[in-house]
């Protein structure tokens, strides 16, 4: 199963990390939150990632192409130029970074990479967020709904997209309200391939609006109700308690050691 993540945001409301690099590769005890979300998905068996890029994508391209050579021990003979590689990296993953546009919203980027999605159900989730989900159960509660679309439901403060819920249906998707039980779309979306022909064909088309509201009216969204960590990396603060919590050495992401 393919894991789609949206990385081409430009990350406004923390620019002040965000001026040289994009929001997903802030760093997180050293590490970017992109590769702590990748390898979240890694020690569930999703090592199969298509990156949407798109301000500052070069940095993400860079950081790729370069993993290999920056994740292993060398040998370098002075005397030939040969070079050897020792202690190969971990990661068996596929990277596929795709340029989706500096001004492309959610849905516009998600429509320009269909052509890479095939017959499959695939994930979706945003780069700026870590969770301790069962990726396993999450799609497994999807299999057993029938449903195009899951999003992962979770309760951090009022400030996000809400979602209405009418037992596992969600009855209605809120763009920023603030709503009476707390439950807000925190990514982590498990989608069938029709949920593609919900997005209209351009590049404006805001995934967490007309998408999913539609998604909701037909019925065929289906909340995963998480109560364990979530956490998104909006502000500077979110920023620190996030470093707060990879140094505590306790961090409920880090399942991958």
């Amino acid at each position: 199963m393919k894991v789609v993540i949206l990385c081409g945001g430009l990350g406004t409301r923390l620019s002040e990390k965000t001026e040289t690099i994009p929001k997903p590769m802030v760093e997180i005890g050293g590490y970017p939150l992109l590769w702590h979300l990748m390898k979240y998905y890694a020690h569930w068996g999703f090592n199969d990632f298509i990156l949407a890029l798109g301000y500052k994508s070069e940095v993400i391209k860079q950081y790729f192409l370069d993993y290999f050579r920056r994740s292993v021990d060398s040998t370098v003979s002075l005397a030939t130029g040969q070079v050897s590689m020792h202690n190969t990296p971990k990661e068996n993953w596929t990277v596929r970074l795709v340029d989706t546009g500096l001004h492309t919203q959610t849905g516009g980027r998600l429509q320009r990479l269909s052509h890479l999605l095939d017959s499959n159900a695939f994930m979706l989730t945003y780069g700026d967020g870590l969770c301790n989900v069962n990726l396993k159960e999450l799609i497994r509660y999807h299999r057993s709904h029938g449903a195009i679309a899951t999003v992962t439901a979770v309760r951090p403060p009022a400030r996000f997209g809400g979602l209405a819920l009418d037992g596992d249906h969600v009855a209605q998707f809120i763009e920023k309200p603030q709503i009476g039980d707390g439950w807000i779309n925190g990514g982590f979306f498990v989608l069938e391939p029709a949920a593609l022909k919900y997005i209209n064909n351009s590049d404006d088309c805001i995934f967490e609006r007309e998408p999913l509201e539609h998604l909701s009216l037909d019925r065929q969204l289906i909340a995963y109700r998480h109560e364990g960590f979530w956490q998104c990396m909006d502000t500077l603060r979110d920023v620190r308690l996030l470093e707060e919590i990879w140094s505590s050495g306790k961090a409920p992401w880090e399942i991958y050691k």
